[in-house]
């Protein structure tokens, strides 16, 4: 899918929103940008910070948000070898946007627990 994603043109897309929705869709995309919002973050701790996702899960979504220019991936030649996921410039744009979601879902957690339709 990744490999596809970086080769697609602007006329692949409906609308921008689909385009969007392609680069940061998905189960976990989101989820990784968000931990990642704040902070530079190693692959262990973003599991620790993402229970539910499985390790080829989280690999994937990192290879496919670094393929787009959102994450930045830094290996440091030491033993053990450390890897540091940070967000790039562009990445960083997206910042407001993940903001606004995580309030959306805090409210419509909210929701859910009060049983509002």
């Amino acid at each position: 899918m990744s490999k596809q994603l970086v080769e697609k043109k602007a006329s692949d897309y409906g609308c921008s929103v689909e385009a969007t929705l392609d680069v940061i869709g998905g189960k976990w995309k989101g989820v990784v940008l968000f931990h990642l919002l704040d902070d530079t973050q190693r692959f262990g701790e973003l599991q620790r910070l993402i229970p539910n996702i499985t390790r080829r899960m989280l690999t994937l979504s990192l290879r496919e948000l670094e393929e787009v220019g959102l994450v930045h991936r830094e290996v440091y030649k030491q033993v053990p070898p450390k890897v540091e996921y940070s967000l790039t410039e562009y990445g960083l744009t997206l910042k407001p946007i993940i903001q606004q979601l995580r309030h959306w879902g805090d409210d419509y957690l909210i929701r859910l627990k009060s049983g509002q339709d």
